[in-house]
């Protein structure tokens, strides 16, 4: 496709790639930090300060005092894994980490599918954080939710704009190769 003076320089071939591989290393470096997380959660279960002080964190930040729905499940997820919220906490952890990292790889290679999937697995968080900025306000979780605004805007004209990938025509390719 050419260029357009409408079209935006970030939707350009060039600075598209650019923009899609900065948006897979803040997920990878995302799920870095989660699969760091997972297994402190799972592993520091001798360092009771640490874990008092992790958890009261944890429940502030997916705000347990709010929602009662969450406290529910929450507690029949601790009942089937019997090992405490610190534990299933780290393995909730250790499978979003696996999400960011699939999310992540598969649109650093720049794959169709990882985009969808980024798409649609960041803008299902989206309302969370809504909610998560109405009940506690600051200024990270309003930078995080304009992140993720940006990369579903972002993924989004990058999906509508381009076509399926379409295997070349035989014409298609002795063009390319003289």
């Amino acid at each position: 496709m050419t260029t357009t003076a409408i079209e935006p320089k970030i939707l350009r071939p060039g600075n598209r790639v650019r923009y899609l591989k900065l948006i897979a290393l803040f997920k990878i470096s995302k799920g870095i930090l989660l699969l760091v997380l997972g297994f402190s959660l799972l592993f520091l279960n001798t360092r009771t300060g640490w874990l008092d002080a992790i958890s009261d964190w944890a429940a502030d930040e997916i705000l347990l005092k709010h929602s009662k729905a969450v406290v529910f499940l929450l507690g029949k997820l601790q009942d089937i894994l019997a090992g405490g919220a610190l534990h299933a906490t780290g393995l909730l952890a250790l499978f979003y980490a696996a999400v960011l990292f699939t999310e992540g790889i598969g649109v650093y290679l720049q794959k169709r599918w990882a985009e969808y999937f980024m798409v649609f697995a960041t803008g299902a968080l989206i309302p969370l954080e809504v909610r998560h900025i109405y009940h506690r306000p600051s200024i990270a979780a309003v930078a995080i939710l304009l992140i993720n605004c940006f990369i579903v805007w972002f993924l989004y004209r990058v999906l509508r704009r381009e076509p399926a990938h379409v295997a070349p025509t035989t014409r298609e390719v002795a063009v390319e190769t003289h």
